[in-house]
């Protein structure tokens, strides 16, 4: 899979992924009256309602982007109906030919992890049938309880041929209190604990290449690039996946170090910046009916910030 997702990134010359991360505010009041009107103010009523507009935007950015990123969370806060409209919201990229990262950050031990990496990467065995589940082609994982909660993913992915992006250092500014410590490394000297982390990553992805890149990528955040520069150079083989661009204050010229001299290694995600476009004051005149133009202005504007800051650098 990480090979299909250079060769889409190669093909639409767009290293962007955009964060399906739905939530009512962003979706124009047309479609939520309308979903209302079916099925009422209840959790069915919006998830309809997060479907039409997931569904809306893709329609409009496909033929541009390689991948989108959903959110889960953003889709369980409504329950049951929520993660259908999830599966659905998956479903529909695929057949649009998107690869599909799904932002789940799940990080446990043993069966859990093992059953976490099965429901959003492998097949369940239900009987004589080995059954898809929700069908994403890479997970983000949390590796705070190291390699026992990182081997289960693996070995799914190992089998499945696809992948997963471990946090390495977020976007948020509390990342620090964490990530930013400075710990003794086996050989005694002194490190910051994402460097640490950022090491593991490459260490296990050794054992999962794919042509280039492995399949254990990295989530570096763009409101970091010293650090994306660091880890740049410690990951050689790991695609980045960087959270933070737009809303959360990154842009193209802090990203160069994420890349690799082709221009390849990362994918930059944005989220609300594109989804809720039309909220913003420089998208403001296509209005709410066409929101989903906005969402495409959005995104040829990233595509060629991030691709003009390349060629710069």
């Amino acid at each position: 899979m990480i090979n299909k997702l250079v060769d889409k990134i190669k093909k639409t010359g767009a290293p962007i992924v955009v964060g399906l991360d739905p939530n009512l505010k962003f979706v124009p009041s047309v479609i939520i009256e309308a979903a209302f009107a079916e099925y009422g103010e209840t959790l069915e009523g919006a998830a309809e309602a997060i479907w039409q507009f997931n569904r809306g935007i893709v329609d409009a950015v496909y033929d541009l982007i390689p991948a989108v990123k959903p959110q889960i969370a953003m889709y369980e806060q409504f329950g049951i109906p929520g993660l259908v409209a999830f599966k659905k919201t998956v479903d529909y990229c695929r057949e649009k030919g998107l690869v599909v990262i799904a932002d789940i950050k799940r990080g446990d031990i043993g069966s859990t992890s093992e059953s976490y990496a099965l429901a959003h990467l492998g097949h369940i065995q239900v009987g004589s049938a080995s059954v898809p589940v929700f069908e994403e082609d890479f997970a983000t994982v949390n590796p705070y309880l190291g390699i026992d909660g990182i081997k289960p993913f693996m070995d799914v992915c190992r089998k499945e041929h696809k992948g997963i992006f471990v946090l390495v250092k977020t976007s948020n500014p509390s990342s620090k209190e964490f990530q930013d410590r400075i710990v003794i490394d086996d050989d005694g000297s002194q490190k910051k604990l994402y460097e640490i982390v950022g090491r593991a990553v490459d260490s296990w992805g050794s054992e999962l290449m794919g042509d280039s890149y492995s399949y254990v990528g990295a989530v570096v955040g763009a409101t970091y690039p010293e650090e994306g520069r660091i880890l740049r150079n410690i990951m050689p083989k790991a695609f980045i996946l960087v959270p933070g661009y737009g809303a959360q204050g990154g842009k193209g010229a802090d990203l160069v170090h994420f890349f690799d001299k082709d221009g390849l290694g990362a994918i930059v995600n944005s989220s609300r910046g594109i989804i809720a476009a039309y909220q913003n004051e420089k998208y403001a005149s296509y209005g709410e009916t066409a929101y989903a133009d906005a969402s495409r202005a959005a995104v040829e504007d990233m595509i060629s910030d991030i691709r003009t800051a390349i060629d710069n650098r």
